[in-house]
């Protein structure tokens, strides 16, 4: 069970406003505020060596925690300042040459887009993109048979940002093994909303940002890669952290995936990432995916009884990101009419998501997530607000 008093304590603006906007940036808890402003004002007395000698012991616990969240090991994590940097080290250190193939689904995110589109360009590789089944989460049976042994990469985004599915992670890595394609999960909106446990889910290497459904700070994200698979890969940029110096000529490569990270951080971001973490550990990911998924559900069920509103959520199984659009108002007036009473929603672009959003034949949604510590009065509150408009 959720204490939501004590979350709500801790969280001073949900009772203030309608929160619903976890899915972009959410609310953090004072603990992992408190962490971050203490670091800071050691760094003021002490300087910024000093302070992070200090805390070097906790700065390695962070990644224990996260660790202990998707069912990995410390040594499997490399902290990064986004989720985006953290997807990019790694596909960019895949070696491809002339003729080989990626697989991104339809749902994609603009920056992996861009970021294989890019590469293939450079190599002469090509992207395919794997459509979606009539329930939109990817086609298993199209993957299948797109699958051969040009095929490199699957990038696979886990949650998209655009709408409430959860694709199937588990069976688009066992079908891509077959071929010997590696399978890059983007967890950028599942981690701390749903269970993710990497062994479950068999993904070779996984990218996640710490300013959403953490409730961490923004610039903070961490990448997963197999162990196994960390130390034939070569970073396609590298410093003093990352490799070593060994002669005029020579440098040799960190040991694990620690050559994914770089020397230069934020670290009291670091540290409140691994508060957030730790926080949610204490809550229990499981009583939180619940939870969210509760609040998801409910908003759905009384946006569909609203006249002129449409939700636009696909999937077997849902996320807590939920879309929608109002009949005769751009997603961008709703946005701001509710952020006039009080209601914190974004709108999803059909740039983020060009091929499913153009698939679909929508140009904007507006994006509503709410998390554990938003009450069902609250999202009372915004139905209301919508009936009024």
């Amino acid at each position: 069970m959720i204490d939501l008093d004590r979350i709500r304590r801790d969280t001073p603006a949900a009772a203030a406003s309608v929160f619903l906007d976890s899915a972009g940036s959410s609310l953090p808890p004072e603990p992992v505020v408190e962490t971050a402003i203490a670091h800071l004002r050691r760094e003021a007395l002490v300087g910024g060596y000093r302070a992070a000698n200090e805390r070097m012991a906790d700065l390695a616990a962070v990644k224990t925690s996260i660790a202990t969240l998707i069912g990995a090991q410390a040594s499997d994590i490399a902290l990064s300042d986004s989720a985006t940097r953290s997807w990019s080290d790694f596909f960019y250190s895949i070696p491809l040459a002339a003729g080989d193939r990626i697989l991104v689904c339809e749902v994609e995110y603009a920056s992996n887009a861009i970021a294989a589109l890019q590469r293939a360009a450079a190599v002469g590789a090509v992207v395919e993109f794997v459509p979606s089944d009539p329930t939109g989460q990817i086609d298993l049976a199209a993957l299948e048979s797109m699958l051969d042994d040009r095929v490199r990469i699957v990038s696979l985004v886990h949650a998209p940002t655009n709408g409430g599915l959860i694709n199937p992670a588990r069976k688009v890595t066992e079908l891509a093994h077959r071929f010997g394609a590696l399978v890059l999960l983007d967890a950028c909106q599942s981690i701390g909303q749903i269970r993710v446990d990497v062994s479950e889910l068999g993904v070779d290497a996984l990218s996640a940002t710490g300013r959403k459904w953490l409730r961490g700070p923004r610039g903070t994200g961490f990448l997963f890669m197999r162990p196994e698979l960390a130390t034939s890969l070569e970073p396609p940029a590298l410093d003093l952290h990352s490799a070593q110096w060994n002669s005029a000529k020579e440098y040799q490569l960190a040991a694990d995936v620690t050559r994914f990270e770089f020397w230069e951080c934020d670290v009291a971001a670091r540290l409140a990432l691994g508060a957030a973490v730790d926080y949610l550990l204490d809550i229990g990911i499981d009583n939180i995916a619940e939870a969210v998924s509760e609040r998801a559900e409910y908003l759905r069920s009384s946006l569909r009884g609203i006249g002129g509103v449409t939700v636009h959520d696909l999937g077997n199984r849902k996320s807590g990101i939920v879309s929608f659009t109002v009949d005769g108002h751009a997603p961008t007036d709703v946005r701001d009419f509710l952020a006039s009473k009080g209601v914190t929603v974004t709108v999803s672009h059909r740039r983020s998501t060009l091929v499913d959003m153009t698939h679909r034949g929508l140009d904007a949604v507006v994006r509503a997530s709410p998390h554990y510590f938003v009450t069902l009065a609250q999202l009372d509150e915004m139905v209301e607000a919508l009936r009024a408009m």
